[in-house]
């Protein structure tokens, strides 16, 4: 069976969740061909892609897209509808942005891993008309409400839908009306190293991004005075800078042996944002470090608060998205210091390895196949 994967696009800056999930699937199956609207990983002698064929789409050619494809948003429903797949039988999209988009014929199975819809047309519509000049922010206005339109109707191309989370099933079927199977991302949890002697500090991994709410989690620990150490780069790095009092430390990108360093050793892992999944949570838990989350999205998939599972809590939920309410929660955290156990961490970290991921998705696959195959 000719198998085909389309992913948005490879860059050395894209090594989230979703560049995960393509990485496990590309090693699930054999022979199969990737596709992508740009790639300059496999030109990374630093990647595991270094070397591989990988087809692309006219963007791959424009200025500027290696770090910025994003600035041509109303160009990626087209660049996507340009990738010819028809050689293949079964045609598989990760998808978070435009991938599921792909053209496909009645005799060919297509199956989407989403890991959610496309955010910029969806949740964060707003949040990025408020960061855009008025001029800017017409045009973004018509172009959005464009891509609205397109996606609906693309996902209408796919046969069955995968969601990362309960959380993203839901988003799926509200802006598509469309089930979803739930198949948790892989986590390489056997690689973090489990610590259960704690230090007396605070850490998050994050992209300095605005909806990843880091600059409210700076301006709650500068009033709690506790240490915190801020791992991450990207646009808001300065102004999180300049935010900062002494007793937090922003140490930008680090490698991995750094970020697993700090992982392992911190009192607690501390995330704002409502994530579709969150990868760092889980991470964190399989160092045997607890997690203060907000408590919405994935996280409540991923994270057991103490306060309602006293024997097998692994962290706790701040209720919005506010400085008081994460200095309460910080608050409440050290109270309930000695409730913790670094092994429930763990334990719950185990639920989202990478060998569940590896047969729920080969399992979901055959079941497909077996469904859409003529009886």
């Amino acid at each position: 069976m000719k198998t085909a994967l389309v992913h948005e696009w490879l860059t050395p800056k894209a090594t989230g969740g979703s560049e995960l999930v393509v990485k496990e699937i590309l090693e699930l199956i054999d022979n199969i061909e990737l596709y992508a609207l740009i790639d300059f990983e496999s030109s990374n002698p630093q990647s595991y892609l270094y070397g591989r064929k990988i087809n692309t789409s006219f963007l791959q050619h424009f200025p500027l897209s290696k770090n910025g494809i994003q600035n041509y948003l109303p160009l990626l429903p087209i660049a996507v509808e340009q990738l010819n797949v028809t050689e293949y039988d079964l045609v598989l999209s990760s998808s978070h942005a435009v991938a599921k988009g792909i053209i496909t014929t009645p005799a060919q199975l297509h199956i989407c891993y989403c890991h959610t819809p496309m955010r910029y047309a969806w949740d964060l519509t707003f949040d990025y008309l408020q960061r855009t000049s008025p001029l800017k922010g017409f045009f973004a206005r018509y172009f959005l409400h464009k891509i609205r339109q397109w996606d609906v109707i693309s996902a209408h191309r796919v046969d069955y839908f995968i969601a990362n989370s309960h959380h993203t099933a839901r988003r799926i079927w509200r802006c598509y009306r469309r089930e979803a199977e739930v198949i948790y991302p892989p986590v390489q949890v056997d690689k973090f190293p489990f610590e259960a002697q704690k230090s007396d500090f605070y850490v998050i991994v994050s992209r300095l991004v605005s909806y990843k709410k880091v600059s409210l989690i700076v301006e709650a620990f500068n009033q709690l005075g506790k240490p915190l150490v801020v791992i991450g780069d990207g646009p808001e790095y300065k102004s999180i800078q300049a935010l900062a009092k002494p007793n937090i430390t922003l140490l930008g990108s680090v490698d991995d042996i750094t970020l697993k360093k700090y992982l392992s050793s911190a009192k607690a892992f501390i995330y704002g944002a409502c994530e579709d999944f969150g990868i760092a949570i889980v991470e964190a838990q399989a160092c045997g470090t607890p997690v203060i989350a907000y408590g919405q999205g994935g996280a409540l998939e991923t994270v057991i608060d103490i306060r309602t599972h006293q024997d097998t809590g692994t962290g706790l939920f701040f209720s919005s998205q506010t400085v008081e309410s994460l200095v309460d929660a910080v608050n409440n955290f050290e109270n309930l210091l000695p409730h913790f156990h670094a092994e429930n961490c763990l334990i719950n970290a185990q639920r989202f390895s990478l060998q569940r991921f590896q047969q729920s998705y080969q399992q979901f696959i055959d079941q497909c196949l077996y469904e859409f195959s003529p009886k």
